[in-house]
């Protein structure tokens, strides 16, 4: 689903109101926000030749499968907010199809555990698998719950002004930092000495990409109460949303520009003043807006020897980038229906013991994969037999270290050897075979597979270490107050995951406090609003400054706390988000 126009095609001007690097949806949202809520023409330039970075859609003949997202919460209730975020950035033009009741399906051991939509179906589904765990299993839905509550105010600090995040940042941040600082596994083994019980809350660690005794709590929350509700995914597929948000980027005088690879960022002492392209021509802009991650916008698009970002750049090298993947995408000759395959996730787990699982893979490849996902993306989509009838598709993800690769990182997309092609080749044979243990039905009606590598993360995305999520979603990356939309370089900000949190919606909200930081307007309250009441609504909103937005607990305006926390509560989304981006031609 192609949006936007290819950098040779394209007529551009020389100057713009504001440049975005990278066109993944916190880059696209930080556009569509700066286009029709501050009269800005956006040029949103993109190094893939497709827009929508991890929300694209990529074909072979007969089939088409998302690279990234994998399933979303909060998007049947019409009056969440998170729903109508998305339904602002995209105009209300993606429609939204409910997953089965039972979302994700947990098997470790031999043993089965559903985790179906609704709090209290959840509570009680664990309750019977766990009959002596109830107090337990209510205290960590407090847990999730207390969590969540206490981010609103977190994630607000990274959208006000400066000046008001210096008198007031601390106390915003201090309620969020009671449980960001510690690990899950220390929160759940707080709660529960069951290792059991500890391994299925645990189970969709790959939806933010580290096992419990790693993972900040935080993380762990947003994910687990962003799904209490069931999940929905994309009619038409993820590319819809992209598709969705060119057009208004475009209505308002932007341009959305793919295989325009910037190189660099343009700077008047520590102003930034536009960006370079890869063929040396310059496009200026007194505001610039990064979609590229934290590492790449700090250490590669801006100069060594800048003092002003000294600190920024020793605290961010002391965060980890996040887990590497690989993606075996598959293609079947029969349909969802004639194969009996539904919509729900499965997560595979060769033990209860997540940390040791993961660790145990490390040390030696050959071990039982640390765990393996099942998505059926055809399942999920209603529109997927009409484009193509008679076919199915299936994705086998699993986690695993950047280092298993770096052997090859330096040789060329499609050109890494027969040693790289062997190691593939076992990898897809594994996550092949535990595909056909878990849904049987697909063999012998295999048409197509293809495996994508953190080499082939590393090539369309350029993240150095194929990371699927940016930051490390561990303590520090939370405690890390320099990470947020706001840079030290003027006119320069950060949007998408690594601006606010991880995963699509995280990224989208990203985009939001980079918006907002960058007008110093509050756009959190326009775009929790009902479509419906926008429009008659915006000029009002929009006329409040940001430091007259945040509750009084700081010394601010009381109206932005709860509304702040209604956008951001269970903020992320993700199921091994962030999946790899592939070619026309190969995943190579």
């Amino acid at each position: 689903m192609a949006s936007g126009i290819a950098y040779k095609q394209a007529k551009l001007a020389e100057t713009w109101d504001a440049i975005v690097i990278g066109s993944g949806i916190g880059g696209l949202t930080a556009a569509v926000l700066l286009g029709a809520h501050a009269g800005k023409r956006v040029l949103v330039l993109e190094r893939h030749f497709e827009a929508g970075g991890f929300t694209h859609t990529f074909h072979r003949p007969g089939y088409e499968w998302d690279v990234g997202l994998h399933y979303i919460g909060q998007m049947q209730d019409e009056r969440s907010a998170v729903r109508r975020a998305f339904d602002h950035v995209t105009a209300g033009r993606v429609k939204w199809q409910p997953m089965p009741d039972v979302y994700d399906r947990i098997l470790i051991e031999g043993r089965t555990f559903n985790f179906a939509a609704g709090l209290e179906r959840f509570r009680e589904g664990l309750r019977k698998s766990f009959p002596g765990e109830s107090r337990a299993i209510d205290r960590y839905i407090s847990a999730v719950k207390a969590c969540n509550r206490a981010s609103g105010l977190y994630y607000a600090e990274k959208a006000v002004p400066a000046p008001a995040a210096t008198l007031a940042g601390g106390l915003m941040r201090m309620p969020y930092m009671r449980w960001a600082r510690q690990t899950t596994r220390e929160v759940l083994e707080s709660l529960t000495v069951n290792r059991e019980l500890i391994g299925v809350l645990a189970a969709q660690w790959g939806d933010y990409g580290l096992p419990p005794g790693k993972s900040s709590f935080a993380a762990h929350a947003t994910i687990v109460a962003h799904y209490f509700d069931g999940a929905s995914y994309p009619a038409g597929g993820a590319g819809a949303i992209a598709a969705a948000m060119v057009p208004q980027i475009e209505f308002a005088g932007g341009a959305v520009v793919s295989s325009a690879e910037v190189t660099g960022i343009l700077l008047d002492g520590a102003t930034a003043v536009g960006v370079r392209m890869s063929d040396g021509r310059e496009f200026r802009s007194g505001l610039v807006l990064s979609d590229a991650g934290a590492a790449n916008t700090f250490e590669r698009l801006l100069p060594p020897n800048l003092p002003a970002l000294d600190s920024l750049r020793l605290r961010l090298r002391r965060l980890q980038p996040s887990t590497a993947h690989v993606s075996l995408y598959v293609g079947l000759s029969k349909s969802d229906a004639a194969l009996g395959l539904q919509g729900t996730n499965l997560w595979v787990y060769p033990s209860f013991d997540h940390d040791g699982n993961v660790e145990r893979f490390a040390r030696d490849i050959d071990a039982p994969l640390p765990g393996v996902y099942l998505s059926f993306p055809s399942a999920k989509d209603p529109d997927f037999e009409l484009r193509h009838p008679g076919k199915s598709t299936v994705e086998a993800i699993t986690m695993l270290p950047y280092a298993a690769f770096d052997r090859w990182e330096d040789t060329r997309w499609k050109r890494r050897g027969g040693e790289y092609g062997e190691f593939k080749d076992q990898l897809a044979a594994r996550l092949l075979a535990e595909l056909k243990r878990q849904a049987p039905s697909v063999i012998d009606n295999i048409a197509y597979t293809e495996l994508s590598t953190p080499l082939t993360t590393r090539h369309f995305m350029n993240y150095a270490h194929g990371e699927i999520y940016g930051v490390a979603s561990t303590p520090d990356r939370f405690l890390t107050r320099e990470l947020g939309a706001r840079t030290p370089i003027r006119g320069l900000y950060l949007t998408g995951q690594d601006a606010s949190s991880l995963g699509v919606v995280g990224a989208l909200y990203g985009g939001v406090i980079a918006a907002s930081a960058a007008t110093g307007k509050s756009l959190f309250s326009v775009v929790s609003k009902p479509r419906d009441a926008k429009a008659c609504t915006a000029h009002a909103e929009l006329a409040l400054p940001l430091s007259e937005s945040f509750g009084s607990r700081t010394g601010m305006h009381l109206t932005g706390k709860s509304m702040v926390h209604e956008s951001l509560d269970g903020g992320t989304h993700v199921s091994l988000d962030r999946q790899t981006n592939c070619d026309r031609t190969s995943c190579e």
